[in-house]
């Protein structure tokens, strides 16, 4: 499984590349329990390095990162997803900026992987303004969903279209102050572009009243 995590970006595209990575507790303030978390998956070194390949075949900046360990974007949906730990995980990191175009072309370079038994995950939010959670985000937050919800479901083409200019979508930056938990759509977008959109989660009480929603891919 290839991870993109809101919370890994860097200058390039940093690919993970440890055989067996460590922890990130990127998060404070939490119980004592949550730093002692261990997703104990082994890494994927091949799978790694053909990424890196893929990546710079299509121009774009890239390097391996054998020290990177497990951020809380990776290890907290697989733990709930695929607990047994078994199958190899490796990371991706963002493009400090988020630049739409540039996570798209990243998102269709890593298309092959698809075909070669790699399921890749774009592990964010569709709501993640840290300052306005609750009652008073449920107004923004509802706006941004239902015109992500309508643009999942256009043509591939102009579905393309409509999330690159997702600036321009309803309460857009009241939503994402920082587009750092939009960007792993991008790229997982990116990667199957041609493919049918289906809404896989929905909530709108999450965080006391923000609405959000997560999409599969074919």
């Amino acid at each position: 499984m290839l991870v993109i995590s809101g919370h890994w970006e860097g200058p390039e595209f940093a690919v993970m590349s440890a055989a067996h990575p460590p922890m990130v507790y990127d998060y404070y303030g939490f119980p004592p329990e949550t730093y002692q978390i261990v997703y104990p998956a082994p890494g994927a070194p091949e799978a790694a390095a053909r990424t890196a390949e893929l990546i710079r075949a299509a121009g774009l900046p890239t390097r391996l990162d054998d020290k990177r360990g497990f951020d809380h974007g990776a290890f907290v949906p697989l733990f709930v997803m695929y607990p047994k730990a078994e199958t190899p995980v490796f990371q991706l990191s963002l493009q400090s900026g988020y630049d739409p175009v540039k996570h798209f072309a990243l998102g269709r370079a890593l298309a092959p992987l698809r075909g070669e038994g790699v399921l890749i995950i774009g592990s964010g939010l569709s709501y993640h303004n840290l300052s306005l959670f609750g009652p008073n985000a449920r107004e923004p937050s509802e706006a941004f969903d239902k015109w992500l919800a309508a643009t999942m479901s256009r043509t591939p083409d102009r579905r393309t279209s409509g999330v690159l200019a997702w600036e321009k979508a309803p309460c857009a930056r009241v939503c994402h102050p920082r587009e750092d938990h939009l960007a792993p759509l991008f790229v997982a977008l990116g990667a199957a572009e041609s493919e049918k959109a289906i809404c896989t989660y929905h909530d709108q009480g999450l965080f006391g009243g923000v609405t959000a929603s997560s999409y599969r891919f074919g």
